[in-house]
């Protein structure tokens, strides 16, 4: 587990601590049900940087800014960038190939600005409000939505086929019924984390189901949109199903 573990931190961050070089994908299928592990280090690096400011007697807003910057930094914006791209190419594409192109091309839209800003929005408000009630209960959020999230965000690999034949996409290996068994039941006990500071179980529950139904959708528009998934599709997500969750946690 140790090992799997590693090695999505690898391909899901920018921590490479054996220097760079190209992840073995042979072998990721087994690996993915270390996912939910790795997405939960994440969300603790992210924790960190939220409860360091408020420590220091930081507002909420600023400590919420701070642990979505945190994330933003240690992936890269990977899920951010695919999110853009998906916004990009399924807002501005006329056909299927044209949505393709467009979701290469590194180039930010209008549709792609609008999609990470509000993505912003949406999980620096979300956490600001959780900080407010507790700053360990907004940490554990930001830990269970990590786990969770990236867990879910495997919906459109589990759904659809590749939409190109090459890409990240086309090469990300889909789970083993053993490896996803693993990190469904991982991501599960990762929800958990908010119960210990208060957060109710049926709260939870919805938080689980939103950030499921928001990959899904993810996934039933990519294949009426290009007829599959991407590794940008994926990404979108991972974003969208974080976004769910955390606004599911946060209700008033």
């Amino acid at each position: 587990m140790a090992k799997d573990w590693a090695l999505c931190l690898r391909f899901y961050t920018r921590l490479d601590w054996e220097g760079p070089q190209a992840v073995e994908m042979a072998g990721f299928a087994a690996a993915l049900r270390a996912l939910p592990l790795a997405g939960a280090s994440i969300g603790g690096i992210g924790a960190l940087a939220l409860a360091f400011p408020r420590a220091l007697g930081l507002s909420p807003l600023v400590a919420a800014t701070l642990g979505v910057a945190a994330l933003i930094a240690i992936t890269g914006g990977l899920h951010e960038d695919g999110l853009a791209d998906v916004a990009d190419g399924f807002g501005g594409g006329a056909t299927r190939a044209r949505k393709l192109e467009i979701m290469r091309d590194s180039r930010l839209g209008s549709y792609g600005g609008l999609a990470l800003g509000l993505s912003l929005l949406l999980r620096v408000f979300a956490l600001a409000a959780l900080t407010e009630r507790s700053t360990s209960l907004a940490a554990a959020a930001m830990i269970a939505t990590g786990a969770l999230s990236r867990c879910a965000g495997l919906a459109p690999l589990l759904a659809l086929s590749p939409a190109r034949a090459e890409g990240a996409g086309a090469a990300m290996p889909r789970p083993s019924s053993g490896a996803l068994a693993q990190a469904a039941a991982l991501a599960g006990l990762f929800s958990l984390a908010p119960a210990l500071y208060g957060a109710p179980l049926a709260r939870i529950l919805v938080a689980d189901l939103a950030a499921c139904v928001a990959a899904i959708l993810v996934a039933r528009l990519a294949e009426r949109q290009i007829g599959g998934y991407t590794g940008d599709v994926l990404g979108a997500a991972q974003q969208l199903a974080e976004i769910a969750a955390l606004l599911a946690l946060s209700a008033a």
